[in-house]
């Protein structure tokens, strides 16, 4: 069982602190083995395994505990000794009715210490998020990031470094991919049952959605157009030349049940100037390349696109509220902020061509405060600074320690 050290270190950061500790992020990301790197992690530091209460709610275990009665009857049956705190690690929660009401009543209670994993937004948006208003902290879990995927392939001497990033983008980084490595035939199944599973439970199941089909081909769209600025009548309109007619208001509750889900993250765009979000024309961006390129193949795909998704999703594992910078009639790709602290990026595959670095460097130009500035591009060049914007490989930015 590999080390996920950056959100196993977030869970001992939190460890006996009057908070639940929420595990959010999309299927098969990693959020179960968590919680066992956890379970360890507590045993190794001396807590009696007598005192720790785990369940997973998609084993057929606990296939019998569906209400919050049988659950509150279960976890207190199992508290042995009331002078000793007990750690309660839930896993996929949400399938028990009114789970709510128990995790707020063992909080208030009882000397425990909890942790829950859940594949759905409508975790914290449920009674949760009022019953236990400030009281937990949510850690938001994403498939491999390109660092930890060099860490689970191990040492392969035959592949370079540019040849395993190239996997990664193929593939992409949900844990299980790298065990398949070895048979890349199974990989196209496994995200297969992966994508149908999310799209099923935690989509359409979730929401009693109607239209599966017409669900389907909107996830497709913003499968095949990330990077770019969408609209529900670019949406609409494409949809509208397929011969399926639907209304702006359908697309944006379905884009929300996507982004719920973990499968999609919007980037809302900046206006730098103003100081002030803009409430149309945003960025989407998917969890994971394996399950993108699963959608809509590898023909037609936009390089520059590809690198910027996986520089979002970077951004978001450091830790940065990510928006789309607008200064003018210019983009910046990316504002990532933080207290006290604010990075312009832009993503670019190439650089080397001057057309292109003109183009990439004048949004940057254009920002008159001292905020760090960047270009992440895949050239490999001495020349790295053009008057205070610095250019860095998008490799080894990924492999930088933060």
């Amino acid at each position: 069982m590999k080390n996920r050290n950056l959100y196993l270190n977030q869970l001992i950061q939190f460890r006996d602190k009057e908070l639940i500790k929420v595990i959010t992020g999309l299927r098969r990301s990693g959020k179960s083995t968590l919680l066992s790197l956890f379970e360890n992690y507590l045993i190794a530091s001396g807590v009696d395994r007598k005192h720790i209460i785990r369940m997973n709610f998609e084993s057929f275990e606990f296939d019998e505990i569906t209400s919050y009665k049988e659950l509150y009857a279960y976890i207190k049956k199992h508290i042995n000794d009331t002078n000793k705190k007990h750690y309660i690690l839930l896993d996929e929660v949400q399938q028990v009715s009114s789970w709510e009401k128990v995790i707020n009543s063992f909080l208030v209670d009882a000397n425990v210490d909890i942790y829950i994993t859940g594949s759905n937004a409508y975790l914290l948006s449920s009674e949760l998020s009022t019953l236990l208003s400030g009281r937990y902290v949510e850690i938001k879990m994403q498939p491999l990031s390109f660092k930890e995927y060099l860490d689970f392939l191990e040492s392969d001497k035959e592949m370079s470094l540019q040849e395993k990033f190239n996997q990664y983008l193929t593939y992409g980084g949900l844990p299980t991919v790298v065990e398949l490595l070895d048979s890349p035939d199974t990989i196209g199944p496994f995200l297969e049952g992966i994508y149908n599973t999310v799209l099923m439970k935690d989509v359409i199941e979730r929401n009693g959605v109607r239209d599966a089909a017409l669900l389907e081909s909107i996830l497709k769209f913003i499968a095949a157009n990330i990077g770019s600025i969408v609209s529900t009548k670019k949406i609409s309109d494409y949809l509208t030349s397929s011969g399926r007619k639907t209304t702006s208001d359908t697309i944006d509750n379905y884009l929300k049940m996507l982004e719920n889900a973990f499968i999609i993250y919007k980037a809302n765009r900046y206006d730098l100037k103003g100081k002030m979000f803009l409430k149309t024309l945003e960025k989407y961006y998917i969890v994971d390349m394996g399950i993108r390129n699963r959608l809509t193949g590898l023909r037609n795909t936009d390089y520059g696109h590809i690198l910027e998704n996986i520089v979002y999703l970077e951004l978001l594992r450091r830790g940065y509220e990510v928006t789309i910078g607008k200064i003018a009639s210019l983009e910046v790709d990316f504002v990532a902020s933080k207290t006290n602290e604010k990075i312009y990026y832009q993503v670019s595959a190439t650089i080397m061509d001057e057309k292109t670095r003109v183009r990439e460097l004048r949004p940057l130009e254009s920002i008159s405060d001292n905020y760090p500035k960047f270009i992440l591009t895949m050239d490999q060049t001495p020349f790295n600074d053009f008057a205070g914007i610095k250019v860095i490989n998008i490799i080894d930015f990924l492999l930088e320690s933060f």
